[in-house]
């Protein structure tokens, strides 16, 4: 997988793109990061599965619905849209009761956010210190949680602008 995502991002010819290449396979732990502490990919090398995973998808709908898009956008959206969950995820023990009702200790993830900035501003942060993204590209990932990213009136509110956007 990590090849996959590596050629995928290597077809980009923008200035900084071997910068943040480097950066993710030598100063992060984006290949062997979870990407999510209990939900989807919650285990080792998750946010790579993930990051392919969403990219797969927005290559079928692009395809599907015969959208015209540089195919550098939905590289760039769908492997680094999550690119914020770099260095952010620590593993723990904890305590649970196993199926006989005993105490056993377990490794698990916790959110260790080192640069607490946001989910989607934090990866268009990220991205923007090696590379620039047109806007288009920029608010789809500081948007790809939709209105889970938008919890107050004035969030939803740009939310709404955003998704109108032309």
């Amino acid at each position: 997988m990590k090849n996959k995502f590596l050629e995928l991002l290597g077809t980009v010819k923008r200035p900084g793109i071997n910068e943040l290449t480097d950066w993710l396979k030598n100063k992060s732990d984006f290949f062997t990061a979870p990407a999510s502490t209990g939900y989807h990919g919650a285990q080792e090398g998750g946010l790579l599965e993930h990051s392919l995973a969403v990219y797969n998808c927005l290559t079928m709908v692009v395809s599907h619905f015969k959208i015209g898009v540089n195919p550098e956008s939905f590289i760039l959206t769908g492997l680094l849209h999550d690119i914020c969950k770099t260095n952010f995820y620590k593993t723990e023990k904890r305590w649970r009761k196993d199926e006989s009702n005993k105490w056993e200790q377990y490794d698990t993830y916790a959110i260790e956010d080192q640069f607490p900035f946001g989910h989607g501003e934090k990866s268009v942060y990220i991205i923007e210190q090696f590379m620039r993204l047109s806007v288009e590209e920029a608010m789809a990932i500081r948007w790809h949680m939709g209105p889970w990213n938008a919890e107050s009136y004035a969030d939803r509110q740009t939310l709404n602008a955003a998704m109108d956007t032309r």
